[in-house]
């Protein structure tokens, strides 16, 4: 329990500390960006497989194909997820991908229901109901639809949802497979952005060039870390630490980048705290309602109960 905390903590504070990282190389086209980080990405993990001689593991992985195509589905998805991310904050929009991973646990339980027909207890439907009215207001009101919010809310969740049917995989030999599934699509990426705009990441001095190198790196040891934490804490743990991500972007993007927050979105925003406030709440009577310690640690061989 203390090594799955200190290691989820670890994660989402990496994670949180994102906007940060590529506000700095924010100068780089963001499409370029993403295809240089899964580049990089592979690089780390292919040292991490080699040095702890996993390889066979990736090997066995590539050739069960129900569990190959899994993984190429969810890093599609990730990878996704990685470019909304990146453009949302190099464009100026960190307050937007914050409200995307604030609402995605919500996402996370629609697609309970659409995916795994689970019934949601009250409190979860009075969040879900809450955090939707908020957003279509706030996306009336404003006049923009937060398709940054949405895009990572619906990728992220998506791919939440194609990882519980893969409970048999460590982390490391995961990321890994992702990113060889990843790595071509980064690449016909970067020559798209080549023949278009022309590559800059190496054109702005050693300092932006190696960040654009650590990207790999960086993106690497919070998923390692969060693999870890998630097979040694409960469900209910994980949500409650995945809080910490998006409010250590508002917190950036709003005292730090000074990004524009009208009326309109602060109700938005309002009303997603207020539902995660719900949320939380069913999380807690969930937790005191576990038989033991014991039972909410037993390995997950289905869809995350949520009822």
């Amino acid at each position: 329990m203390r090594a799955g905390l200190g290691y989820g903590i670890g994660a989402y504070l990496i994670w949180g500390a994102f906007p940060l990282f590529f506000t700095l190389i924010a100068v780089v086209n963001p499409f370029e960006v993403v295809s240089w980080r899964v580049v990089t990405t592979l690089l780390v993990c292919a040292v991490i497989v080699t040095v702890t001689r996993r390889w066979d593991r990736v090997v066995g992985v590539l050739k069960r194909p129900k569990t190959f195509g899994l993984f190429a589905l969810s890093s599609i998805l990730l990878y996704a997820n990685w470019q909304i991310f990146v453009l949302g904050v190099i464009t100026g929009h960190v307050l937007e991908t914050s409200l995307g991973y604030f609402i995605n646990p919500l996402f996370t339980i629609l697609f309970g229901v659409i995916f795994w027909r689970e019934k949601l207890s009250r409190l979860q439907w009075i969040a879900v109901s809450v955090a939707g009215a908020g957003v279509l207001f706030s996306a009336i009101s404003y006049g923009r639809v937060p398709w940054i919010s949405l895009g990572l809310a619906v990728s992220f969740g998506l791919y939440g949802v194609v990882h519980q049917r893969i409970n048999d995989v460590d982390g490391v030999t995961g990321l890994t497979v992702e990113t060889l599934v990843s790595v071509p699509i980064g690449l016909v990426q970067l020559a798209i952005v080549a023949s278009v705009a022309g590559l800059s990441a190496f054109t702005f001095g050693g300092g932006i060039t190696t960040l654009v190198l650590v990207s790999g790196l960086l993106t690497a040891i919070p998923l390692i870390l969060f693999g870890e934490a998630a097979r040694r804490l409960p469900l209910t743990y994980v949500g409650f630490l995945q809080f910490l991500t998006p409010i250590l972007g508002f917190l950036f993007g709003y005292f730090v980048m000074h990004e524009d927050l009208p009326p309109a979105r602060w109700i938005g925003f309002i009303a997603v705290w207020i539902a995660l406030m719900f949320l939380i709440a069913d999380m807690i009577l969930r937790l005191r309602r576990a038989p033991s310690p014991e039972l909410a640690h037993q390995p997950r061989t289905g869809p995350i109960p949520l009822d």
